[in-house]
């Protein structure tokens, strides 16, 4: 297979090689990543940049419950993907199933994102129904991406590895918003309104997340084997059980537990600066929506830098110290921002978050995969997804009742966010990554 490759491209791959697990070609790590290629559009698009402020404008009518309604229907669906996730990951370890799933979690998230075109004046229902169910099953296909990792890297090269995928998941993001603004300036261009382009943008997310996840499932393998099945139960009431086990065995498993607790404190800082940022720049610094979209454009490459170069100084320097690089500089991010009154400043904090952005979940992946034994991990990785949704409803509630209770004080409420990632930083401490390491590896689970 590497034979038929160009010889620079196989110099390239050469140097991969002591990276990857044994069997492990260079082939497959590129089509893993290429799933957070392909689902980044939908976040980008979706959540962050497109069809929220279109949500909340042409939806919902500029109500004044709009912005509420959006981030309710978030919370209803990363609630769902938090009571579904563990037993989803404890169905894939049992029968050997993660690219099965993965399947049709990408099936589920492409239809309903293509549906959302449907949405427009007076849909309010119709838009949130297809927002949960479009995000419910991304997060339950993030979860499950993520657990093919440590079957991919060596234990030492967790880091780079996670980070390769996750700087070209942010690429991904930048292709699928830079097509649909160039539709969006032809459409604006031929005197169209919101209602008429943007529902075409969700078309557009969806194909290039179909197409771009293609390599996902054509080369990447399925190495797990089915575990021995729990007699007299069916396929749910096994899965519940496998998940009891995992629970009850949980002191064996400390370092781990107290990582996760320290992922809901910091990500919730994190998913309240991707879900808020862009409000904060209009609200708190006043800038146009061009100017906005600029930024995202921006923050999203220096996120894949992040990425990518915290990923290789995660296997050099180590898990924990890494992970508690990025929190200082998510917290130097927050007063930087909270401080800033002219756009210099504030792009800096905005360059600096998106530094921390990419290597902080990046690191964060790879650790649960350190952690976590080989016949559960895809089980732990839905608990590691269960911290990320907890932290995707805690962190920007909290940004908007404080800035609800302030009356509109967005510098108050970032401040406030900042407490998270102080928070994050002290539980991080408490881990020890040789002993939780040592705890997997001796797992009889």
């Amino acid at each position: 297979m590497v034979n038929n490759i160009p010889p620079s491209v196989h110099g390239s791959q050469e140097k991969m090689r002591p990276s990857l697990a044994r069997t492990v070609t260079p082939r497959e790590v590129w089509a893993w990543a290429m799933y957070d290629f392909a689902n980044s559009g939908y976040t980008t698009v979706v959540i962050t940049a497109i069809f929220n402020a279109y949500f909340v404008s042409v939806v919902a009518g500029n109500q004044p419950w709009a912005t509420f309604a959006w981030t309710t229907a978030l919370a209803v669906s990363y609630a769902a993907i938090m009571f579904t996730a563990p037993v989803i990951g404890a169905y894939a370890d049992a029968y050997a199933a993660k690219k099965k799933l993965l399947a049709l979690t990408t099936i589920g998230c492409v239809i309903f994102t293509a549906l959302l075109a449907l949405a427009g004046p007076g849909s309010l229902w119709l838009a949130i129904v297809l927002i949960v169910f479009s995000n419910f099953f991304y997060g339950s296909g993030e979860n499950l991406v993520a657990a093919f990792l440590p079957e991919l890297a060596r234990g030492r090269s967790l880091g780079k590895v996670s980070g390769w995928g996750w700087s070209l998941g942010y690429v991904g993001g930048l292709v699928s918003l830079g097509a649909c603004l160039a539709y969006v300036s032809w459409a604006q261009g031929q005197g169209q309104q919101a209602a008429g382009f943007v529902p075409v943008t969700m078309l557009i997310t969806a194909v290039l997340f179909a197409i771009s996840s293609l390599p996902t499932f054509l080369f990447l393998k399925e190495r797990a084997v089915p575990q021995p099945h729990l007699r007299g139960l069916n396929l749910m009431q096994e899965s519940f059980a496998r998940l009891g086990q995992t629970l009850k065995h949980a002191r064996n498993y400390r370092d781990l537990r107290r990582f996760l607790i320290c992922t809901v404190f910091y990500q919730a800082g994190i998913q309240a600066v991707i879900t808020l940022a862009a409000i904060y720049a209009q609200q708190a610094m006043h800038f146009t929506t061009q100017q906005t979209l600029l930024l995202i454009f921006v923050v999203n490459i220096t996120a894949a830098i992040g990425a990518f170069l915290f990923g290789h100084l995660q296997d050099r320097i180590g898990h924990i110290p890494t992970i508690a690089l990025t929190l200082i500089g998510w917290i130097a991010m927050i007063g930087l921002a909270w401080a800033a009154q002219g756009p210099t400043l504030f792009w800096a904090a905005a360059n600096l978050a998106g530094i921390c952005m990419g290597s902080s979940q990046s690191a964060g992946r790879a650790l649960v995969g350190l952690l976590s034994p080989a016949t559960r991990r895809a089980e732990f990785f839905g608990l590691w997804g269960l911290a990320v949704k907890l932290s995707s409803i805690l962190g920007p509630l909290t940004y908007g009742a404080v800035s609800w209770i302030s009356q509109g004080d967005h510098r108050l409420a970032m401040l406030i966010t900042g407490s998270y990632f102080v928070a994050g930083l002290a539980i991080l401490a408490g881990v020890n990554v040789r002993r939780g390491r040592r705890a997997a590896l001796q797992s009889k689970l």
